[in-house]
C-alpha cells in the first residue's frame, strides 16, 4: 500500500500551550490508522490539522502528496470528516441535511439525489429521509453523520469518536459501516477512547499522551510486546507485595501495584494462578491481556485534568 498521509515533527501550540509536541507518523493508503488516548492527549488536534481546519505551528505534514492548510481546498474536497460533535442542521430534514452538504461540494442536483439516497440505504436511513433531525435518536444521527461525510465520495474519512455516547447496538453498526467502507478502499482516520472500538477497526494506531505519540503499532502487536498475553488482579493490601512477589520469583511476570490492585503481566496466567492458589489469597483474577491494559500502562491510571 502506498502512503498517503505523512507527518514529520508535526507541532501545534496555542500560546504556551503545547498540544501536539514534534510527532512522526504516517497512514498508509486503504488501511485504518487510530489516534489512541486519554482527553487532552492531542489527537483531536492531529486529525484536525489533518483535515485542514487547524493550520500546523511547525514540522510538515502532507496529504496526498500536498501539504495540509486551512487554504488547501483540493485536500478538503478529497476528505470527509465524522465530527465528534452531532452538528446536523435541525431545521432542515436528514434529505435536506445532504442536499446541503452536497452543494458545497458543487455536486449536481441530480447527482446529489442519487447519492443521497445510496447513502441513506448505507446508514440504514432511507424510512427517515423526510424527518426532521429531532425525530432522531442519537445512533440514527450519527449514522447520518456518516453518510454526510460521504458525500462527496472521500479518499479519505476522518472519524472523530464517531461512537461516543451510544448504546452496544448502534455503536456495531456503526463499526459495521466503517469496516465497509476499508474493504472498498477508503482511507480512515480514527480517534477514540474506546478500546474495543480501536480493536474492531484499527490495522494500526499510536498511542498517545501529553502530544506525544508513546507507541505505535497493530494493537494484538502492542499488547503481545507490551503486556502479554495473559493478566492476574491480585486485590489486597501493599503490605503483601512483597510476599506475593517473593512467591512468584520464579515466573517471568511484569508486575505494578494501582490502588487496591496488584497487576502481574504474564504469558501463562494459567500456572501463575496455580501458584497464587498456594498462598490462599482471597481475590484474584486471571483474564487476557488487552488493548486497555497497554493504555493503562503506557498513560498511567490515574485521572488526568
Amino acid at each position: 500500500m502506498g502512503v498517503l498521509v505523512t507527518a514529520a515533527g508535526l507541532t501545534k501550540t496555542y500560546g504556551d500551550l503545547t498540544a501536539v509536541a514534534g510527532i512522526d507518523f504516517e497512514i498508509r493508503e486503504g488501511e485504518c490508522f487510530g489516534f489512541l488516548g486519554p482527553n487532552g492527549a492531542g489527537k483531536t488536534t492531529t486529525v484536525r490539522m489533518i483535515h485542514c481546519v487547524s493550520p500546523l505551528t511547525s514540522g510538515t505534514l502532507t496529504v496526498g502528496g500536498l501539504p495540509a492548510g486551512i487554504g488547501n481546498r483540493a485536500l478538503k474536497k478529497m476528505t470527509g470528516v465524522i465530527p465528534q460533535e452531532i452538528n446536523l442542521d435541525n431545521d432542515l430534514t436528514v434529505a435536506e441535511n445532504l442536499v446541503i452538504f452536497a452543494r458545497f461540494f458543487d455536486i449536481g442536483r441530480r447527482e446529489a439525489k442519487a447519492r443521497i439516497a445510496e447513502l441513506l440505504r448505507f446508514v440504514e436511513l432511507e424510512a427517515k429521509a423526510k424527518c426532521k433531525i429531532s425525530e432522531l435518536s442519537t445512533g440514527m444521527k450519527r449514522r447520518l453523520l456518516i453518510a454526510r461525510a460521504l458525500i462527496n465520495r472521500p479518499r479519505l474519512i476522518v472519524a472523530d469518536e464517531p461512537t461516543t455516547g451510544l448504546d452496544p447496538q448502534a455503536r456495531h453498526l456503526i463499526w459495521q459501516r466503517l469496516r465497509r467502507l476499508k474493504t472498498q478502499g477508503t482511507t480512515l482516520v480514527l480517534t477514540t477512547q474506546y478500546m474495543e472500538e480501536a480493536q474492531q477497526l484499527c490495522d494500526r494506531l499510536v498511542v498517545m499522551h501529553e502530544g506525544r505519540i508513546l507507541k505505535e503499532g497493530a494493537p494484538a502487536r502492542l499488547v503481545e510486546d507490551e503486556i502479554g498475553r495473559e493478566v492476574v488482579e491480585v486485590r489486597t493490601p501493599p503490605e503483601d507485595d512483597a510476599r506475593i512477589v517473593g512467591h512468584l520469583a520464579g515466573f517471568a511476570c511484569a508486575h505494578e501495584r494501582v490502588g487496591d490492585t496488584l497487576y502481574f503481566y504474564c504469558r501463562d496466567g494459567h500456572g501463575t494462578m496455580k501458584k497464587l492458589l498456594e498462598l490462599d489469597l482471597p481475590n484474584t483474577l486471571n483474564r487476557p491481556a488487552t488493548l486497555e491494559d497497554v493504555f493503562l500502562k503506557l498513560t498511567g491510571r490515574s485521572l488526568h485534568e
